[in-house]
């Protein structure tokens, strides 16, 4: 079913995808006891990513599981966007120096909107102050997906489930965006104004 939502708050509608994260706990479970092999590695640090306002033509939100080179499988939700408008790009991870002690690198935007397509956020968290969908199905199987995309890792990976609960809507626009993330990956991503800086202390996104 089909449906056209306008300024859905983000943080009700995050709440429906509980069911997709408990099936990619049991994945991670069978993972580790053995019943599963990974295929591929993550660091398994955490960054942040923000954004004033994302723009997005064609999403896709489902469960998968994440898996470090050393340490704990990690259940995240996959958040697809076909094409995006990023204004006010940021991204930011702590990382301890030995003897020096802590840094950030962060990556910025600094002139215009940066454009991606194709990009894949795997999450532990996301909330934006507000967001509006278009043409909302929430509990499309995740193999059925056509607004928005599966990575095509993920697609191969034996962690994805197709008949899996996963929601799509035509375009969306949310604003003041804050990921949680382990992994992003994207087939383009046009940013004017690159910044990159390792900065001494904490200096995140948010």
């Amino acid at each position: 079913m089909s449906h056209g939502v306008g300024r859905t708050r983000w943080k009700r509608f995050a709440i429906i995808l509980v069911p997709g994260i408990a099936a990619a706990a049991t994945l991670g479970v069978a993972m580790a006891q053995g019943a599963l092999a990974a295929s591929f590695f993550i660091s398994g640090q955490r960054f942040q990513v923000g954004a004033d306002s994302l723009t997005v033509r064609g999403l896709s939100i489902y469960g998968m599981v994440d898996v470090p080179r050393k340490g704990t499988p990690v259940p995240v939700v996959v958040t697809g966007l076909r094409h995006a408008k990023i204004d006010g790009l940021c991204q930011s991870v702590v990382v301890p120096v030995p003897v020096l002690g802590t840094y950030t690198l962060r990556l910025t935007g600094d002139r215009g909107v940066a454009e991606a397509k194709d990009m894949f956020i795997d999450g532990t968290s996301l909330a934006a102050s507000q967001a509006s969908l278009d043409d909302l199905d929430i509990g499309v199987a995740a193999g059925s997906l056509t607004k928005g995309k599966v990575n095509p890792d993920d697609r191969d990976s034996r962690f994805f489930d197709p008949n899996g609960f996963a929601q799509q809507a035509a375009s969306a626009t949310l604003t003041d965006v804050r990921v949680i993330a382990v992994a992003v990956s994207a087939a383009t991503l046009n940013v004017p104004g690159l910044n990159l800086r390792l900065v001494k202390g904490r200096e995140e996104c948010f």
